[in-house]
């Protein structure tokens, strides 16, 4: 309505509005009324970009590699930008024209020059391996690039995703490699058999030097066992006549022992005979009575044991003689008890 209009931006959206040929305001995200007429607006997008590149380059040996991969970029100086490339937009948002593009195609052609140099010096089975060179030629260039300067971006990185040869090249370089794998294959086979011949071949010696050194070992010990047992042989004959002459002493000694016993006991039984005939000699002429009275026996049944023996010796003279039972109970019962 009479030429004043509302635009709104989003954060990720630097602002540039001019009125009249000068700045009236400018920032992220605004969002605002503006006279269309004598009002321009510049929105320069502040998020990172991720672009895609492939490009060709002709190798020291003057084969040609396709180079894909992509650079990562953000806007840090919008205004710088904005002086640059336009980003002016319509009353409905959209851009007059596609600048976008522009800042892009400067973007590769600066990492193009940046790896050109490089490429240009190496051959192509060096160049295929050569992908994180490349990134960081191309990260270098970008981040002294005057003209990436004058921009106002900021190079976040470069990563190479393929190098690649021609088709024609491809197929050459892998019938070339092909054919060294099956060199290197027919290598292998060949060393391997000849290490399989060269440790049969030490099997064998080391199974020779062990029978060799098991016949060298048995032969020594058996000439081992032979001096063992001479020597053995001789030390039992020497044991054998240790023992018999032990034994011999054993009897000598034995021998001795014997005749000494002998005597001691006979000198035994000579004093024991002395002394005991020296004992009784005072009473070999006594009559037993007197040796009776000699020894005193208190005992009535000893006294009455005598007594029998006086009518025995005297029974001739004897006409009758009654001897009650009690009396002889008494006399035979050596402890005295009553009679049951």
């Amino acid at each position: 309505m009479f030429g004043i209009k509302h635009i709104k931006f989003d954060s990720m959206t630097y602002v540039l509005h001019f009125k009249n040929g000068n700045i009236k305001r400018e920032g992220r995200g605004l969002s605002f009324f503006y006279f269309a007429p004598n009002s321009s607006i510049a929105a320069i997008p502040m998020g990172s970009n991720d672009l895609p590149f492939v490009f060709n380059e002709s190798t020291n040996d003057y084969q040609t590699v396709t180079i894909q991969g992509q650079i990562s970029y953000k806007i840090n100086n919008p205004k710088t930008l904005a002086d640059v490339l336009d980003f002016t937009v319509q009353d409905n948002g959209q851009y007059k024209k596609n600048d976008i593009e522009k800042l892009n195609q400067r973007i590769i052609n600066e990492a193009q020059t940046a790896t050109s140099a490089y490429i240009h010096g190496i051959k192509l089975k060096e160049a295929i391996r050569s992908a994180k060179a490349i990134e960081e030629n191309i990260t270098e260039g970008l981040k002294s690039s005057t003209a990436i300067g004058m921009l106002g971006i900021e190079i976040l990185g470069a990563n190479i995703l393929a190098i690649q040869a021609t088709p024609e090249m491809a197929r050459a370089l892998e019938t070339e490699t092909r054919e060294k794998l099956q060199q290197e294959a027919d290598l292998a086979v060949y060393e391997r058999r000849n290490f399989a011949v060269e440790q049969e071949r030490i099997i064998k010696e080391s199974e020779l030097n062990t029978e060799i050194a098991v016949e060298e070992k048995q032969k020594q010990i058996a000439e081992k066992k032979m001096e063992s047992d001479v020597q053995k042989a001789e030390n039992q004959r020497k044991l054998r006549e240790m023992q018999l002459e032990a034994d011999i002493s054993v009897e000598n000694q034995r021998k001795s022992l014997i005749e000494q016993k002998t005597e001691n006991d006979k000198k035994e039984a000579e004093t024991k005979g002395y002394v005991l005939e020296t004992t009784l000699k005072p009473y070999r002429d006594m009559d037993w009575k007197t040796l009776t009275a000699l020894n005193n026996n208190s005992d009535p049944r000893f006294n009455i044991s005598l007594a029998f023996r006086e009518l025995a010796d005297n029974a001739e003279k004897i006409g009758n003689l009654n001897i009650s039972p009690d009396l002889l109970d008494s006399i035979l019962n050596e402890k005295g008890t009553p009679k049951k």
